[in-house]
């Protein structure tokens, strides 16, 4: 599951619902202003309290945030000493699965016994050395069957595996091996000779993995890594069903289906310009079809921001930035295995408060979980708590745009983002069960990938109130990642059905896929695609064209992310 593919949308997007704000255009989000002024608005970019939308700059404004190799060492202080699994402080020597780990920014999916032969002989263009924890180099070193002595400088050795995981952020051209229990999400876990032990495609039992050696592992045999007791979550970015989408599902013999059923692509070359001023690429589906589809179906939960309301009384836009899609359309979501949505945003509110009854109404007849909204304020902020894997897992969503949408008393609305709310509202979440709870905003600047400063301060805020990560989206692209405090923080995921194909950055965005132990995260992997025939998503290679997503993600969590 990889490469991508890229065909012409539709329109603009979306941010504001109802009047325009004071600096952005009269659409909001919908047309952007010519490159000119656009490119002064983002150059001196500075939000207003309200969240206001800005309208994006054209490519050349933007090209450096997008050219970062996601392999790039970051340009930031030293990483710190953290996230792998620390070392059981009661363990025992035994039998246990060894897994390939590289730095978190590797794009490299697999690797084989062969590829590690030819890092000892110095043919691998990846990796120039390989690096394991003293105390289980030499069983490690066995079981892959090499020689100590013929790898010479090329091995290098740490103390324990935060020291490993940190060696890895720092020197990217490492390669390293480490006990299964000792895995944590600053490194990224490889599959060797095409198996998994981490993600959907994970093995189902330990008999199934080959690799291994006598190693220390946790005592308690209980709290040992097992893939049978892992679970998976699934994030997406930004669906709409509305405007030039709900033209391509009518147009396609899949109907509600078609968006979900994309494959893999490549970006061919690029060419000037969209009417916005913008480079477009130019693409080719390479196969796959339905590899969207696997991904969001495999796992045991899997979200996504639902950017339209969908009454039963609603009506199709050809063009602008007020939304409401055809309820009939959710059942592509049921199909993809879509488990829950936010309506947390700023487009909830455009069929008018009885739309947004009508849409949980919608919602529920197909079996899809919400939250973010609801018929009064109670009810918007209500912890939604599902369970995966064992786990109970709470869902808070929260907008911070569309204040004019807000619930209040018994009125209906969105639930609004404040320091004060998440800190009840995370309490709240606990205090019903859930073992893991995730905070899902909408918020920031469109068409800007970095975090601003009062953006920062929420996220941040809702981890000291307790949230065990935070998965962000509003702004139409990909944006930065930051670790505060140990938690992850997705500050936007970009689209993922929509149809603004006036320019790449609109075009592409990137899908979350997380491996959990219990309510402990262990493994990350960011899967980019792109988004072909107006609204359909198509995965794209992270080690090729996948690789300006990444570059543009890492580049806006500059001093945010020391992974």
């Amino acid at each position: 599951m990889n490469v991508i593919a890229i065909a012409a949308l539709v329109a603009a997007c979306g941010s504001g619902a109802s009047a325009p704000r004071s600096g952005a255009p009269a659409s909001s989000a919908g047309s952007p202003q010519s490159s000119a002024s656009t490119a002064a608005v983002v150059a001196s970019i500075a939000p207003s309290s309200g969240g206001s939308s800005v309208s994006p700059a054209p490519a050349s404004t933007t090209a450096e945030l997008r050219t970062d190799s996601p392999g790039a060492s970051p340009a930031t202080s030293p990483p710190p000493a953290a996230s792998a699994a620390p070392t059981p402080a009661e363990s025992t020597v035994a039998e246990a699965p060894i897994v390939p780990v590289a730095n978190f920014r590797s794009t490299v999916d697999s690797i084989s016994a062969a590829d590690v032969r030819a890092l000892v002989a110095g043919d691998d263009a990846r990796f120039a050395a390989l690096e394991l924890v003293d105390s289980d180099a030499d069983a490690i070193l066995s079981a892959l069957g090499l020689d100590r002595g013929r790898l010479g400088g090329r091995l290098v050795s740490a103390p324990d595996a935060r020291r490993l995981a940190t060696d890895l952020a720092a020197h990217r051209d490492r390669l390293a091996f480490l006990p299964a229990d000792q895995i944590g999400p600053s490194v990224r876990a490889l599959g060797w000779g095409g198996s998994y032990l981490f993600g959907n495609a994970r093995v189902r039992s330990l008999a199934a993995w080959k690799l291994r050696a006598r190693v220390a592992v946790p005592a308690d045999a209980s709290t040992r890594y097992d893939p049978r007791r892992a679970w998976s979550l699934v994030a997406g970015g930004d669906i709409l069903l509305d405007r030039g989408v709900a033209l391509a599902i009518k147009a396609n013999r899949r109907a509600a289906d078609f968006p979900f059923d994309g494959g893999t692509a490549d970006i061919l070359s690029r060419y000037c310009c969209s009417s916005f001023g913008w480079d477009l690429p130019r693409t080719a589906r390479t196969g796959n079809g339905g590899a969207m589809r696997d991904l969001l179906s495999s796992a045991d939960l899997t979200i996504a921001n639902f950017e339209n309301p969908a009454p039963t009384s609603f009506r199709f836009h050809a063009k602008g930035t007020v939304f409401s899609a055809n309820p009939a359309y959710i059942k592509g979501l049921k199909n993809a295995g879509i488990d829950w949505v936010s309506l947390a945003n700023n487009h909830i509110g455009d069929a008018g408060r009885a739309g947004i009854a009508s849409t949980m109404q919608n919602l529920d007849r197909f079996g899809i979980r919400h939250g973010g909204a609801g018929r009064n304020l109670a009810e918007a902020r209500k912890p939604v708590i599902l369970e995966a894997g064992g786990t109970r897992v709470g869902l808070l969503a929260y907008d911070t745009i569309a204040k004019y949408y807000a619930a209040k008393g018994g009125t209906a609305g969105s639930a609004q983002l404040t320091k004060s709310a998440v800190a009840t509202d995370v309490a709240r979440a606990r205090a019903a069960g859930a073992e893991l709870v995730i905070v899902f905003p909408h918020w920031g600047v469109e068409y800007r990938a970095r975090p601003f400063d009062a953006e920062q301060a929420l996220a941040r805020a809702a981890i000291d109130a307790g949230a065990d990560m935070v998965i962000g989206n509003h702004a139409h692209w990909a944006g930065g990642m930051e670790v505060y405090k140990g938690k992850p923080i997705w500050y936007a995921l970009g689209n993922f059905v929509f149809d603004q194909t006036w320019s790449e950055p609109t075009m592409e965005g990137m899908t979350l896929e997380l491996t959990f132990d219990g309510a402990r995260l262990i493994q990350v992997r960011l899967h980019p695609h792109v988004i072909l025939d107006r609204g359909q998503p198509n995965l794209l290679d992270p080690a090729g064209d996948g690789r300006v997503v990444l570059g543009q993600v890492f580049r806006a969590s500059k001093g945010l992310l020391k992974w």
